[in-house]
């Protein structure tokens, strides 16, 4: 890190005047870019002359300055070909950061180049269209609701809570970020990975070499730029590097993590999980590093997760906050009534919420049993009060200090590094929302609403579903057969076409989302077929062919052995039900193809998990046909 460069400016800090003489003590800041995120969660990034910024500074904020061709991102069926134009209004109400050029250095000073990064909202044709904008609106729309429930309420187990003297609704939130580093000519098995994983070699490990020297320079940006990040280490994944004759590291293999401080702005929140993810890679590419931020870069092995936290406060007027999550009796509650209704709404309405948590085939890669990746909608709390627990297990699980009240909240562990947090984050306040009002309007008390939600399936409940169960404080994965885990809390989608017929098929979920006009139908509409359509021309265009391309690459191999001709001729076999078309049967990538191509979506569906279970099973099996041959 330079400390002669300007990596942020914090929101509020400064006004224009100040903004741009800041800007002309820096030179090297050559560029503007206005940050717009699209429903897909990508950002948008131009190169305007600094100087054109400085000269129509106002015009930013008014959207005037800067237009964008919305056709050419993501919102299908908003911004068209014969509509395209979306306009750039300039956020100052969250930080700007600097993304430095290391390959652009100035001759004058001998800086790098930056780029001044500034958020910004997108309209299209008079209406708020991109995620910033949802997020922003739909913290708003809840504040305002849940301000007018509280107004003079009186509460069950908070009967001392001054709800009259609310000013304002504070909305805690916060991400943390894994990934895999790797040297670009790494390409380790899956079986040393997997196995370096069930031994527990990696977790927690040192970091060597320029691993360790990576993520001490991207701790140290990040600081700069604000973010005050507790700690960065590696995770689960990964096996131990190699040092050459010249004490040079090689062949690395790691999953890391990086954790930072929380936010009480949501919409600062996102746009800190994007900047980090820019110098993550920005650093580690500096250092000889790729980075992958799949959710499942490597199948067989531990993927990488984005475990999303979320949690609500009250700002009082004499400037005091109180979480309105936690009980007043920390030992003796779990959460207090509105803490009770938040996470119920939150489960109620997962339905309508699970496609912009898993919208890609990518992401139900990693969502498996077996790699602490959740699956169903339920919820743990801990075994009593007094001794808080993590179950790591389940889809969103409290935390807790039973000496800080103020650290009570939700995480949320189904996201992974592309799942638009902008999006995610408004569904979850939104649907916890409508807990919080069931809460209110039912008169239960916080017991009362612990019973519900402990409830076991098929026990009658007037606001959580008859025929399924909601809390679970035993391993999901390990104490439940796969039937039983279905029927005690619904069969989770595997596909993102089940995930977004289970969606349609609950409209009323859908409309908790919708109906403060935040999120929209038409939005919800845009979003649904933009996912859609990334999932059938993925499949078509990299998924099947590269499983065609793996099934070429199983040759047979010389061998004089009965056992190995019997393997070999149950692989062909396999060869040919997936890949190679017969005069009386297609393959099944073929079918699959077809499918898609009539947009025959369930047939599709169905024959994707066909296709990826025959694969990982003849991907193994010929690794077993060729350790038995010996040359």
């Amino acid at each position: 890190m330079n400390k002669e460069l300007l990596y942020c400016i914090p929101a509020g800090q400064y006004g224009k005047e100040g903004v741009l003489s800041l800007l002309a003590q820096h030179p090297e800041i050559r560029f503007v870019s206005l940050v717009g995120i699209d429903l897909a969660g990508n950002d948008t990034d131009e190169k305007i002359p600094i100087e054109i910024f400085m000269k129509d500074y106002e015009d930013f904020f008014a959207g005037k300055a800067v237009q964008t061709d919305g056709s050419s991102v993501v919102f299908m069926n908003i911004a068209t070909l014969n509509d395209a134009r979306v306009d750039m209004v300039a956020d100052s109400t969250v930080n700007w950061y600097v993304d430095y050029n290391d390959d652009n250095v100035m001759e004058e000073n001998g800086r790098p180049v930056g780029t001044l990064r500034i958020p910004c909202f997108l309209i299209h044709n008079g209406k708020f269209i991109d995620s910033r904008s949802i997020l922003k609106n739909s913290c708003e729309y809840v504040a305002r609701e849940l301000k007018k429930m509280l107004l003079g309420a009186t509460v069950k187990g908070m009967e001392n809570f001054p709800f009259s003297e609310i000013q304002d609704i504070v909305f805690t939130t916060g991400t943390e970020l894994e990934f895999w580093v790797k040297t670009p000519s790494e390409k380790e098995t899956v079986q040393h990975l997997s196995i370096s994983q069930r031994l527990q070699e990696q977790y927690w490990q040192r970091m060597r070499g320029n691993v360790r020297t990576a993520m001490e320079q991207t701790i140290e940006e990040l600081d700069a730029r604000g973010l005050h990040v507790e700690m960065g280490h590696k995770e689960v994944g990964g096996i131990k590097s190699k040092i050459d004759d010249d004490g040079h590291i090689f062949d690395v293999c790691e999953q890391l993590e990086l954790d930072w401080l929380f936010s009480t702005n949501p919409l600062q929140a996102a746009d800190n999980e994007l900047e980090a993810r820019i110098v993550v890679r920005e650093v580690f590419r500096r250092n000889g590093l790729d980075v992958s931020f799949k959710a499942k870069p490597i199948i067989g092995v531990a993927g990488s997760g984005e475990h999303t936290h979320v949690g609500i406060a009250a700002l009082l007027k004499n400037g005091k906050t109180i979480n309105l999550l936690a009980p007043e009796d920390m030992s003796s509650d779990f959460l207090s009534t509105i803490g009770y209704g938040f996470i119920m709404g939150i489960l109620h309405n997962y339905e309508a919420t699970n496609p912009f948590v898993s919208s890609t085939t990518d992401a139900f890669n990693r969502l498996k049993p077996g790699f602490e990746a959740p699956v169903c909608i339920v919820t743990s709390l801990g075994h009593t009060p007094e001794v808080p627990s993590r179950n790591r297990s389940i889809l969103m699980g409290l935390i807790r200090d039973i000496g800080n009240p103020k650290a009570t909240r939700f995480e949320l562990r189904a996201p992974n590094p592309f799942t638009n947090t902008y999006l995610c984050v408004s569904c979850l306040y939104l649907t916890a929302l409508d807990g919080i009002e069931y809460a209110l309007k039912s008169g239960k008390s916080a017991a009362d609403l612990l019973a519900e939600l402990s409830k076991k399936p098929g026990e009658d409940a007037d606001y959580l579903e008859k025929d399924r169960a909601y809390r679970c404080e035993e391993n999901v994965f390990e104490d439940f057969t796969d039937e039983e885990r279905d029927a005690a809390f619904g069969k989770p989608p595997a596909t993102v076409w089940e995930n977004v017929k289970i969606m349609k098929a609950n409209p009323d979920k859908v409309a908790v989302l919708t109906r403060g006009g935040t999120l929209s139908e038409k939005i919800v509409d845009s979003f649904l077929a933009s996912i859609v359509y990334r999932w059938k021309n993925e499949l078509i265009d990299r998924i099947i062919p590269g499983v065609e391309a793996a099934v070429r690459g199983y040759k047979k191999l010389d061998n004089d052995d009965k056992i190995d001709e019997r393997r070999w001729k149950s692989i062909k076999a396999k060869r040919v039900e997936l890949a190679k078309d017969l005069d009386d049967e297609k393959c099944i990538c073929t079918r699959l193809k077809e499918a898609l191509e009539k947009d025959d979506y369930d047939t599709a569906s169905d024959l994707q998990l066909e296709m990826m279970k025959k694969a990982q099973a003849l991907e193994k099996e010929y690794r077993v046909y060729a350790l038995n041959i010996l040359d």
